[in-house]
């Protein structure tokens, strides 16, 4: 079976000696192609007590609001990637300040690891994956308008969090 990148070689779908799963196993060397979850980092980002923002200019979601976030490239940390992601959809500085939450979202092979942060600097623009940004108040929020269920969770995990300097990162609610 092909696919993706390793579609140019004979690889074929088969449990490895030793494993407990099907994986992408080379019929020539027997490399094996391991596909592991997807590590996303971002931030839920406060200017006084104003949330940032950031209205989808891409899919998934186009149009829906979402914290910066993104995948986390290689040979980067996860707070460099946070850090990186806020600039990017929002042309924001960002300071962060704890790992706020952890969430595993099985069905799509993410793990999430998500920062509470504040802006270094007031300045904001939308990036290249934004359509826009803003700094809302937590009753302007547009709930009904939210990219994903994560990030409902970390703005809500984030006013949980609110006054507490030190705390066990959120997880997964029920």
């Amino acid at each position: 079976m092909n696919n993706g990148p390793i579609s140019a070689y004979p690889f074929d779908l088969k449990v490895p000696q030793g494993d407990d799963r099907e994986r992408h196993v080379c019929a020539t060397c027997g490399w094996i192609h391991y596909a592991n979850p997807k590590i996303v980092v971002g931030a839920v980002t406060t200017l006084d007590e104003r949330l940032l923002l950031c209205r989808r200019a891409i899919e998934p979601r186009a149009g829906y609001w979402t914290i910066p976030a993104g995948y986390l490239e290689e040979h980067e940390t996860p707070e460099a990637g946070a850090a990186r992601e806020a600039m990017e959809e929002a042309m924001a500085e960002i300071a962060i300040n704890a790992l706020l939450a952890v969430y595993s979202v099985a069905r799509i092979s993410q793990v999430q690891l998500i920062y509470r942060a504040r802006l270094a600097r007031p300045e904001i623009a939308p990036g290249v994956e934004s359509e826009e940004v803003g700094l809302y108040r937590w009753e302007e929020i547009p709930w009904n308008r939210l990219a994903f269920p994560t990030v409902r969770w970390a703005l809500e995990h984030f006013r949980q969090s609110l006054h507490l300097d030190a705390f066990p990162p959120f997880t997964n609610p029920a």
